[in-house]
């Protein structure tokens, strides 16, 4: 290969797959990794890694944006600022939600959404779908269309009125994803019993938002959980249980990977750095900016979900971006008052903040593996999800989505990210790593210091089939 073959080189990169560790030159053309080897020819532009850690750019695999929401409520982040946030965070490739309202097909609902991401994404994107509405035209012809065209998961709720699908439903709906090799993603939280804890808590005026955590006992994920996974016992499909939050919910999945059910599961920043006392210890209503569904729990789950991550109990690590203003109308104060937690719109912001945690904290803090961290964060996603090896992997062929990584000290404030939020939850968090170059399809989009906009130049990706095999917890 001559000399001018390469748009990039990055040179003397410790390179970190899922599984591997090596030291490489990476040479990139026309967005994609063509070559790996020690001495490359010169590139048009080269960055020297200097001996730092490289690894796959960051598929977020659970994450809002612009998704539709009933007045007041509007989520902060569009697909712009959405995507700036993430690459600026080292993510490269995002999948939010095409979601379905009720009585809509499920094709307008993909038609919408698109339109809301054309010409916006500074990265790539895929879509999951929300079947709220499983009529018989969208369980024979929608669904099954729309897998073939690459929209090959969905996500199924458990909760919230206006999503959420009796246990009948659910099972034609995963009878679908059978027959047609797509992945069922299901929010496992017992409807039933969160309403009457709600009306028996608003009845004694326990209003405020750390009471939302009340509603939300462990054992209401842990009870749907174990029916999620009973479900698709039956029908003999795959599921991924997401954003998993309680020990409870853990053991439940751990008892059905050991007798050998093709059950997976996500779980999120939420868990293992906040608790129940970030929606407060008082009735004050700065809890609100912590609401999220599952709750955060106590000190010693967070333990249970950093075992998790390490003993190969958790597919995924995926941020729940979910991004409402605090201090807004349209977002956790309603028409622009202080309400009860049942009307306060769940969800925190997390999708520029997803990686430097993890890898601080579990990286560096020798809790996870290098290789690990690219497992949970890139590969796996990608895998989960039909995007790899085009995604979630450095390898020749692949697209050159990659994040140089800086280990240094850095205090997380949210005047220094670049979402449309408010407020982070991770406010004062002292880190010990964050990205010094995010490069994406080839080109730099973070440099360290200052965000280089490629608006429009993040493509949507059509699914395949996913390609991740059921396993089982290492011991």
């Amino acid at each position: 290969m001559n000399d001018s073959a390469f748009d990039l080189v990055i040179r003397n990169a410790l390179v970190a797959t899922a599984s591997d560790t090596f030291t490489s030159d990476i040479g990139v053309k026309d967005g994609r990794i063509v070559q790996l080897g020690l001495g490359l020819g010169a590139g048009a532009r080269e960055i020297d890694a200097a001996g730092r850690v490289v690894t796959p750019g960051g598929v977020d695999a659970h994450c809002h944006l612009d998704q539709p929401m009933e007045a007041p409520a509007r989520m902060a982040d569009g697909f712009e600022s959405g995507t700036r946030s993430a690459a600026c965070g080292g993510t490269t490739t995002v999948i939010p939600f095409a979601a379905q309202h009720k009585g809509q097909s499920l094709r307008a609902a993909v038609e919408d959404y698109h339109r809301r991401a054309d010409g916006q994404a500074h990265v790539d994107y895929a879509f999951h779908l929300i079947v709220s509405d499983p009529t018989p035209t969208l369980l024979t012809e929608e669904l099954p269309a729309l897998i073939r065209e690459g929209y090959t998961s969905f996500k199924i709720y458990m909760t919230y009125d206006d999503m959420k699908l009796n246990d009948g439903q659910i099972l034609d709906v995963l009878d679908v994803a059978r027959q047609h090799g797509a992945m069922a993603m299901i929010h496992a939280e017992n409807s039933d019993c969160i309403e009457w804890l709600t009306k028996r808590l608003e009845a004694a005026g326990r209003t405020a938002p750390r009471f939302h955590a009340h509603s939300r006992p462990m054992l209401v994920e842990r009870e749907a959980t174990h029916r999620a996974i009973s479900l698709a016992e039956l029908v003999d499909v795959p599921i991924m249980v997401v954003h998993v939050s309680g020990r409870e919910a853990v053991k439940q999945i751990r008892w059905a990977r050991g007798h050998g059910l093709k059950v997976f599961a996500e779980t999120c920043p939420q868990y293992l750095f906040l608790t129940a006392e970030d929606l407060g210890i008082d009735d004050s209503y700065q809890g609100a900016r912590c609401i999220c569904s599952p709750p955060p729990r106590d000190k010693r789950n967070q333990e249970v979900i950093w075992n998790g991550l390490a003993d190969g109990l958790f597919t995924i690590f995926s941020s729940d971006h979910a991004p409402f203003k605090y201090d807004a109308p349209e977002g956790k104060k309603p028409g622009g008052e202080e309400v009860a937690f049942r009307h306060i719109p769940n969800g925190i912001p997390g999708l520029e903040t997803r990686l430097p945690l993890l890898y601080s904290e579990g990286v560096l803090g020798g809790r996870i593996t290098l290789n690990r961290f690219v497992e949970l964060t890139s590969t796996n996603p990608a895998k989960a999800y039909g995007l790899h090896p085009r995604k979630g992997t450095i390898a020749v062929g692949s697209d050159a989505d990659l994040v140089i990584w800086d280990e240094r000290e850095v205090t997380i404030r949210n005047e220094q990210l670049h979402h449309e939020v408010d407020y982070t939850p991770y406010e004062g968090i002292k880190l010990r790593a964050w990205p010094a170059f995010t490069v994406a399809r080839g080109e730099v989009v973070w440099d360290g210091q200052d965000f280089h906009p490629r608006q429009g130049k993040g493509e949507f990706l059509a699914c395949e089939a996913p390609t991740l095999l059921p396993g089982r917890p290492r011991a």
